[in-house]
């Protein structure tokens, strides 16, 4: 027994892995769409080896089976490799390039397999279904069905309810935990680090591919600077299997939490070790399903969403308001550079900022926002989308001339709105699209965070207040150096 690496490049040999290879697997998208793949993906493959057998040769038919030609002309059929989730988050040869990567255990079959599940269970048995949704997805669906966003996500929250799921949330409204946590860091690391700058700038960590690629390739340099803040989705899963599960009078285990997100590197961030509670053997978000798959569940299901009676979506608590969605400025990422910008002009020069103006330097998406005056430069924020942008501001950081306090870093260009897991155009026009996302994303209506119905109440009520022990466990996650090859690293974007 013989054991081999088994590598996938780029090109004819990645084919096999575009698709799914069995039922219920699902694409990890990567890091963006027309990226080009940062390294081989490897996986160790056992290959029988017969005694005096000599070299065989590989040959790829049209549909993409592989066959093991050996000298004398016989042929022999060889499975594809499968590339679990597991095997993903263990392997150190890729950074979620933009060749395919198969991931089990998180796809609309799987879904479809626990609400078949319940149906069939006995009521002791069954599990309390929750669906997270993302304002992107939401935009996304709205421009696919020519819907407003509202009554997108209310014929949304209809569907889910009518194949089993019990409660359908909006994850913009774990966002403001999201972003006023994000705003307090970096007041209090501008404060305590000003002077010797060793932890500015500061990072933002909301995108997996993002996080992906900086433990992965430059831990040392990179990790110290990323906001330790969770992501929308994770304190989603915090709020749902600890805040949500006591409301039930329910233990974690007993949820069962799905989100809808626009992006495929977010079922890897939902599988972090960090986010799986251990006591009660469950993680905080179960399974992660993207636009893409949503629509594929609707057709499946034979639904057409805009014939679907509207239901309002569901409360947290008795403290939040959201029979409608809502969201943020400053961009269909999530607002943190605007939110974090302007909360620290005001905390740490009194500056109250009506608007907030944004410098195009290289492209759209490397953009400048600063805070000056008498002449000085008091804030300096940037933000970074798309990986040839986010290797620009690696190396002004290797160089110790990075000039800005705080980045929001993005994978993707134009960043979630355009997401690998958000509808593409059926007719190609994919920029056309994307603005039109872009306007959908924007005519929900916006709030601050520290304003939103429920938001004081849950840090006072659930977490003990704002910088308690417990809001620092729930509201942040740690980061984590992984050891890679090491010279598939060096490739240009």
């Amino acid at each position: 027994m013989t054991v081999l690496a088994s590598m996938v490049p780029p090109g004819p040999w990645a084919a096999g892995l575009r698709e799914p290879l069995f039922p219920g697997a699902s694409v990890c998208s990567g890091l963006a769409r027309g990226l080009l793949p940062a390294q081989d993906c490897i996986k160790p493959m056992k290959v029988d080896k017969k005694p005096g057998s000599g070299v065989a040769k590989i040959h790829i038919e049209d549909d993409g089976s592989y066959f093991q030609v050996s000298q004398d002309g016989g042929m022999r059929k060889l499975e594809k490799a499968k590339i679990s989730l597991n095997d993903c988050l263990a392997c150190s040869g890729c950074i979620t390039s933009a060749e395919s990567v198969l991931i089990t255990q998180q796809s609309h079959e799987e879904l479809r397999k626990i609400l078949n599940a319940n149906k069939a269970a006995e009521p002791d048995h069954r599990k309390l279904v929750v669906a997270s949704v993302s304002p992107q997805s939401v935009a996304s669906l709205a421009a696919r069905f020519q819907l407003n966003p509202t009554d997108t996500a209310r014929k949304l929250t209809s569907f889910f309810k009518k194949i089993g799921v019990h409660y359908v949330f909006d994850t913009a409204f774990s966002r403001n935990f999201s972003l006023i946590e994000s705003q307090r860091e970096f007041v209090q690391r501008f404060r305590s680090q000003a002077d010797s700058r060793q932890a500015l700038p500061v990072l933002a960590s909301t995108c997996p591919g993002w996080i992906c690629y900086a433990e992965k390739t430059h831990s040392s340099l990179l990790l110290p600077h990323l906001s330790t803040a969770r992501s929308p989705q994770q304190v989603m899963g915090a709020l749902v299997k600890d805040f949500f599960a006591q409301q039930q009078h329910l233990t974690p285990d007993r949820l069962y939490h799905v989100t809808v997100m626009p992006c495929y590197d977010k079922k890897l961030e939902a599988s972090r070790p960090d986010f799986f509670n251990q006591e009660f053997q469950t993680r905080d978000v179960d399974c992660v399903i993207t636009t893409g798959e949503v629509f594929r569940l609707l057709e499946e299901e034979g639904v057409s969403l805009p014939d679907l009676e509207p239901a309002p979506l569901d409360a947290l608590s008795s403290y939040v308001s959201a029979e409608e969605p809502t969201s943020h400025r400053g961009g269909g990422s999530g607002g943190y550079l605007e939110h974090v910008f302007r909360h620290a002009a005001r905390e740490l020069f009194g500056i109250d900022m009506a608007e907030v103006t944004y410098k195009p330097l290289r492209n759209k998406d490397f953009q400048e926002v600063t805070l000056e005056r008498d002449g000085q430069v008091l804030l300096h924020f940037a933000t970074a989308y798309g990986f040839r942008n986010i290797q620009n501001l690696v190396q002004k950081l290797k160089r110790g001339r990075c000039p800005y306090h705080y980045v929001e870093v993005m994978a993707c260009p134009s960043g979630c709105l355009n997401g690998g897991g958000q509808l593409g155009a059926p007719d190609g026009r994919s920029k056309e699209l994307l603005q039109q996302v872009g306007q959908l994303y924007r005519e929900v209506r916006t709030q601050l965070p520290e304003d939103a119905p429920g938001v004081l109440e849950l840090y006072g009520h659930w977490l003990q207040g704002e910088g308690s022990d417990k809001a620092s466990r729930l509201l942040h996650t740690r980061y984590h150096a992984v050891e890679g090859a090491g010279s598939g690293f060096s490739i240009k974007w």
